[in-house]
């Protein structure tokens, strides 16, 4: 839905009926009994480090059942093993994965734009060679935490094209497949393709991973019958903060943070100025932007209290840093705090 030029209390409305029409698809028996299919199918876990950029989802651009990717998200695609917070929630799902008997598979991913630099990466200053040398900083600190040999860990450096939404995947002999070159005939040999990338990938990941690429080449050809020139440029019109938004899955709508830098102000500066060239420019209305904090929870209880004291937190945080530094933009400023339940995907607004 084309909703840029709305008001922003119409998009606000908008949003939390997406929201909510969200966690009935996600609750619906069919949609259960995919995940599960899928799972049994393809038992890798598989997490995907991204920017925060809006038009970066590789669960629509993969056509994967929604819930299978679990998204970690920041300024840039910028991380570090050594960020406390980080650390401890990779080691944890890690862990957790590895108790159930299964390997895991991490894209490490950048961004950019082969019809304009200036729609690559913000974070990175459009410095597409910047932003692949980070990502391939960040598959060495995997390495070093969670062992060179890549028998239950597989960090992969994957590239994500966005005029066309393609991957392009970094092989480990430093051969590049740009999916948005391979053809109808060469799909039959990606089972191959994929060997030859990755030949100290286990077989079962490998075949975890085959699914993904087979849906983005159907992607990449839908996207190349469309006009995608309003998915394109920067329109946010939000900035979310926290974890838990793979709900919001439609590009450049929201600028979203995950809570793992010490320096959380940065990102937010970053998104704050986004917004405000998104509104000087045309892009979206002037007349208001949202600010919205969210944090997942798994049981009610004490977790869940734990959860709303988080979400204040957080967006008390990112309304003082938007405040100090951007006094006009804050006063067109809307401020939610929300929790989510992990195992419906149901957003729930709370007091601040």
């Amino acid at each position: 839905m084309d909703n840029y030029a709305l008001p922003i209390t119409e998009r606000i409305d908008w949003l939390f009926d997406h929201a909510r029409r969200h966690s009935e698809e996600f609750q619906s028996p069919e949609s259960w009994l995919s995940r599960k299919r899928h799972l049994a199918e393809h038992p890798t876990a598989i997490t995907v480090l991204k920017c925060m950029d809006g038009r970066i989802n590789l669960s629509v651009a993969t056509r994967t059942p929604v819930g299978i990717i679990q998204p970690f998200r920041n300024l840039g695609g910028r991380f570090d093993l050594g960020w406390p917070h980080l650390g401890e929630v990779l080691s944890h799902h890690i862990q957790t994965v590895v108790a159930e008997g299964r390997r895991a598979l991490t894209l490490i991913t950048y961004h950019y734009s082969k019809g304009d630099p200036r729609r690559g990466c913000a974070g990175f200053d459009y410095d597409t060679d910047a932003a692949m040398r980070h990502v391939a900083e960040v598959k060495a600190q995997f390495e070093f935490a969670f062992g060179s040999g890549h028998d239950t860990v597989y960090p992969l450096v994957c590239g994500f094209e966005t005029d066309e939404d393609a991957l392009v995947l970094h092989g480990q002999n430093g051969e590049r497949l740009d999916l948005s070159t391979v053809t109808t005939t060469d799909a039959r040999s990606l089972p191959v393709m994929l060997e030859r990338l990755y030949p100290d990938m286990q077989a079962q990941v490998r075949r975890d991973l085959l699914p993904l690429v087979l849906g983005n080449l159907e992607h990449i050809a839908e996207v190349k019958r469309t006009k995608r020139e309003i998915d394109i440029e920067h329109r946010e019109w939000m900035v979310c903060i926290g974890r838990g938004f793979d709900w919001l899955h439609m590009p450049n709508r929201a600028l979203i943070i995950g809570p793992y830098s010490p320096n959380l102000a940065e990102p937010i500066r970053k998104a704050a100025i986004i917004i405000r060239a998104n509104m000087s420019r045309g892009r979206i209305p002037d007349d208001g932007f949202l600010l919205l904090a969210t944090v997942p929870y798994s049981e009610i209880g004490m977790e869940r209290a734990r959860a709303i004291l988080k979400s204040r937190f957080m967006c008390r945080f990112a309304a003082e840093v938007i405040r100090e530094e951007f006094p006009d933009l804050a006063e067109t400023m809307h401020i939610r705090t929300a929790v989510l339940d992990w195992r419906s995907r149901a957003l729930e607004l709370v007091e601040d």
